[in-house]
Formats: C-alpha cells, sequence, structure tokens
C-alpha cells in the first residue's frame, strides 16, 4: 500500500500505517521518497513503526497526562514529581515536542542542573527518563532519549554521626516540650515526618512500645500533608528503650488524654511545622557543638550505635522502616568505641582459651645452641667403618650423604 507520484516537480510517497491512515511526504529526489518508504515499510514488518503526528505532543502536555494517569502514586510522591516538573524540567524542555527531544538536549539540561543542584538533578532525570519510557511503551518515540550515564545516580556524601555525649548536650538545651521529639528520633530511629505524626494512642507506655501509623511532611512547595509512611515497611511498632520513658511520660501529661492528640501539637491544632523542629534543632545542634549535623542524622546515629550492638540486617530493617536490605546496610558502620569492644571480645576469648602467655619474641629458638639428640649419638657410636679395597667404593663410602644414610638405618 505504498505508491510514489511526481507532482509539480517533486515526488510524493505515500503509504497507509498500520491504524489504517494515509501518510504522505514530498521529497526533491524520487531515491529519497523511495528511501523513506523502505524505512516505514521495514519499521511496519517488524512492530517497531511510530506514528510520526503523536511525536508532535508537547513534553508539558504528555508529562501532565503521564502524571494524572499515576493513580498508584502516593500524595507525597505525586507533589514532589509536580515540583520537579514545574520547578526544573518542564521551564527549559516543555515546549519541545517529545519527539524532538534529543540525547544532546537532555545532555545539556542535566549539565546545567547538576551545576546547581546534583541530588536535585538525578531526581529529575529519574522521573524524566521514567516518562520518555513511557512514551515509547505507548509508541510516542521509537526510542528514549534518556541515555546520559549515571546521571540518575545520586552520589551523596556520607552523613556524619552524633555520639552520645553530643545527643545528650542537644537535648538539655532543648525547650522540654520538644525534647521527646530529638530522643525519638535518635534512639527509636524515626523519620521527621513519623516523629511529628505520631499521637497519643500511638505510645503504649505499658508495652514501651510506639507505633507508626501516619506521617506528617511538607511538599517542596511548602503544603503540609498527613499520609501514610514513607513505605509499607515504614507501618511498624518499634521497642522504647527504658531511659527515655520518663520524658515520654512527661510529654503525655502535657498533651492532655484525648487519644488523638497530637503528640507534638501546634498552634492550629495540628502537629508543629517542619519548620519549627528545624528551627528548635538548629539551636540545640549549635549548643552541642555540631552544627553539621542535620535532623535526620539522629536518625542516622541512631541505627549505626543499633547496628553497634550486633543487630543484625533483618533487625536493621524491621526498626528503621526500610523495604530494601540496601539502605540499612548503610548504616551498619564500623566506629571508633565499637572496635574498642571487638579487641576486649577477642582477648576475652584468647583468656578462655588460655593462650594469653605468649612467647618473648626477644627469646629467638635459633639463638639457643643446639645439642645431639641422644639416640643420634648413640647410632653415631655403632657405626662400623666399611672398609674395601676398590676405589670406588672408597669414594661411595666418603659420600655424606650415604654415610647419613647409613646412620639413620
Amino acid at each position: 500500500m505504498a505508491h510514489i507520484q511526481k507532482r509539480n516537480g517533486t515526488w510524493q510517497a505515500r503509504y497507509r500505517g498500520p491504524d489504517g491512515r494515509e501518510r504522505s511526504r514530498r521529497f526533491d529526489r524520487k531515491v529519497d521518497a523511495e528511501n523513506w518508504l523502505s524505512t516505514n515499510g521495514a519499521d511496519i514488518a517488524r512492530g517497531a513503526w511510530v506514528d510520526p503526528d503523536a511525536g508532535r505532543i508537547e513534553l508539558r502536555a504528555y508529562a501532565d497526562q503521564w502524571l494524572d494517569g499515576r493513580t498508584d502514586l502516593r500524595r507525597t510522591t505525586r507533589g514532589k514529581y509536580r515540583w520537579l516538573l514545574d520547578m526544573h524540567i518542564l521551564p527549559t524542555l516543555g515546549s519541545t515536542p517529545i519527539a524532538q527531544l534529543s540525547p544532546a538536549s537532555i545532555r545539556s539540561w542535566h549539565s546545567e542542573l547538576h551545576g546547581r543542584h546534583a541530588s536535585t538533578a538525578a531526581s529529575a532525570y529519574r522521573l524524566l527518563s521514567t516518562i520518555c519510557h513511557t512514551a515509547v511503551n505507548d509508541d510516542v518515540i521509537g526510542r528514549s532519549p534518556c541515555r546520559v550515564k549515571g546521571a540518575g545516580i545520586e552520589h551523596a556524601a556520607e552523613r556524619p554521626t552524633a555520639t552520645l555525649a553530643e545527643l545528650a548536650a542537644a537535648v538539655a538545651a532543648t525547650p522540654a516540650k520538644y525534647q521527646a521529639a530529638l530522643l525519638l528520633a535518635a534512639w527509636c530511629q524515626l523519620r521527621r515526618g513519623e516523629v511529628l505524626g505520631l499521637q497519643r494512642r500511638d505510645i503504649d507506655i505499658t508495652t514501651s512500645t510506639l507505633s507508626i501509623e501516619r506521617s506528617w511532611v511538607q511538599l517542596p512547595g511548602g503544603e503540609h500533608i498527613i499520609g501514610p509512611p514513607k513505605t509499607d515497611a515504614g507501618r511498624r511498632t518499634v521497642a522504647i528503650p527504658s531511659h527515655i520513658i520518663p520524658v515520654l511520660e512527661d510529654q503525655l501529661e502535657r498533651i492532655g488524654r484525648r487519644p488523638d492528640a497530637w503528640l507534638f501539637p501546634g498552634e492550629d491544632g495540628g502537629p508543629i511545622s517542619t519548620r519549627t523542629l528545624s528551627h528548635v534543632w538548629s539551636k540545640a545542634r549549635k549548643a552541642a557543638g555540631r552544627p553539621d549535623l542535620r535532623l535526620h542524622d539522629l536518625r542516622h546515629s541512631g541505627l549505626t550505635w543499633a547496628a553497634a550492638t550486633g543487630a543484625s540486617v533483618a533487625e536493621l530493617m524491621r526498626r528503621a522502616g526500610h523495604a530494601s536490605a540496601a539502605a540499612a546496610l548503610r548504616y551498619q558502620h564500623a566506629t571508633e568505641d565499637r572496635d574498642k569492644v571487638l579487641a576486649e571480645a577477642l582477648s576475652g576469648m584468647a583468656t578462655l582459651a588460655k593462650i594469653t602467655e605468649l612467647p618473648n619474641p626477644s627469646e629467638n629458638p635459633a639463638d639457643k645452641p643446639r645439642t645431639a639428640e641422644p639416640d643420634a649419638e648413640v647410632a653415631e657410636s655403632n657405626i662400623v667403618p666399611i672398609t674395601s679395597t676398590n676405589t670406588e667404593q672408597s669414594q661411595r663410602d666418603s659420600n655424606p650423604c650415604l654415610h647419613l644414610e647409613r646412620v639413620m638405618s
């Protein structure tokens, strides 16, 4: 269903696509028209044909359709994607037809964004790559233009950890109504949103446990929302260390008896804002002499301490609400304190095995004078000389190896 016809000095090529619609295009040379028909015919034959009209849709329109169709996204995830599109992707690439996006244009956009915000650039690239791969599956484009190697990988620097003394100093410098928030972040390894989402009914002093049922988070645009934990694994029950129970009891007395009362209430009836908690932590960390610590580093520190007690990866995953072992492994750091504990444990093993008396290295056995073995002396005294008139035999008798062989026998 393809043909070429010459009209008004140009060659018009036509073919009918798999959707039943006819496509046509004019060329100055007949050979170009034939190549165009051959290429489209081959794509149709192998099932790789893409509607050229579909790729004319602008990235902005297609991205909006894609996001509206993602009904599986959490509200927080949807808000983050909307912010990445509006702030970092669409202002530069939004007006470009999706079929005209090229690897070079994507590379240039990513390079410019990475120079300003490396972590944001990785997140934005992953989102754009997902949208473009969906366009490939929808037969809007034939191949994704997102081919920048390693662009979606975040190379975040290793976060610092706090010491027990630094945490104690930070808590001491914090107003009493916020002290429990810092202690829960560190000793129960909670995320900021999980701390702010706690209600009175989530704390069980009798069993010394707390339940994570919701999260109070701030979207990149500034809106606060209450939603489920970050992952399905984030919905969990965590044992509370006994030494922070008195602080929690004081906080429960402070907020009243209502089961749905927020553990850290704000003035508007909801939980305190993330900005308020960040302001509280900013003062506390300066008082502790650690202005480099972020609030999330308290959770990081707590998980590192838990790993130092010998907790397994599965135990860390359950306590932290991680969905993958890779996330839990990041918190199994070796510390100097833990290394000393391990050294003492090894010494204890040696004591139990009764191998603590080690040889004196100054006494080298090779320096001691050797004494002849009694058996060797007896054997040597019993040697009977062998005489021979044969010269060859005399030469054999003078061979020290043969002499030693006779001694040993």
